[in-house]
């Protein structure tokens, strides 16, 4: 898998690694918002879903049984897979051909979780997510459904964005621009959800996993919400001090 290297500029934790991992269901905006914060954080971005559904059209692609988990194990290990790990540019390659726009047609988002379920085809691709984070420094926004507590639980800052099913549906509709009917729409949110809840957890926080639920929150809040939760997380000692400080009359 080839990677171009994004140039990172140390403004926070200066000279250390910063790995933000965030989970969510669909819809939840984890996207969108992952890769603005890695962008104002001036951090790599992996978006770990767009593997799977590399991985899901290239086993369409090549007539590959989906039912059969030997198969696709072989299939995630010879994936020859690019990915861009900038928020400033989206693309996802498979043997050199683009493949950014096709692997979010509804034919793959119907066909995906029968291939994140299928264990060692996720081990591949989670040993891949863990070399690139690795590659950068472990200096990535990284965002998926088993990050903060498989691929990344030694993250110095983990957090689950959730948000309410309705709100989950609403944005997805708009993401895809109308082009689903409700149907669609919840077979590519709750039905792809509750296949995928099998194997992994991305309901529920874990221990030292912050929640940020952005049900009432616009884009622009949610940003600035989980940008509050790495400063808060990698600041602790800096925050309380200054809470001491404001508590105490004339010091």
């Amino acid at each position: 898998m080839t990677q171009e290297l994004i140039e990172t500029v140390d403004i926070v934790r200066p000279g250390k690694s910063l790995v933000v991992a965030i989970d969510g269901p669909s819809g939840s905006g984890k996207s969108s918002v992952s890769k603005e914060v890695a962008r104002r954080l001036k951090l790599a971005y992996l978006d770990t879903g767009a593997m799977y559904r590399a991985l899901t059209w290239f086993c369409l692609e090549n007539g590959t049984d989906l039912a059969d988990a030997s198969a696709v194990e072989t299939a995630a290990e010879t994936l020859p897979l690019e990915i861009s790990t900038s928020p400033l540019e989206e693309y996802v390659r498979v043997g050199g051909y683009d493949v950014t726009l096709a692997i979010r047609e509804p034919t793959i988002s119907a066909a995906v979780s029968a291939v994140a379920t299928t264990l060692g085809a996720r081990t591949e691709l989670i040993r891949r997510q863990r070399e690139l984070i690795e590659k950068h420094h472990r200096r990535m926004v990284v965002e998926g459904r088993d990050i903060t507590t498989v691929v990344a639980p030694g993250a110095e800052v983990r957090m689950l964005l959730t948000a309410s099913e309705e709100a989950r549906l609403r944005r997805r509709g708009i993401q895809l621009g109308g082009s689903q009917n409700a149907e669609q729409l919840a077979a590519q949110v709750t039905h792809r959800d509750a296949k995928d809840s099998t194997v992994v957890n991305f309901t529920t926080a874990a221990d030292g996993v912050v929640t940020l639920d952005s049900s009432e929150l616009d884009f622009d809040e949610t940003v600035q919400a989980a940008l509050d939760i790495v400063d808060t997380v990698i600041n602790p000692v800096v925050k309380q001090s200054a809470a001491r400080h404001r508590a105490v009359p004339g010091d």
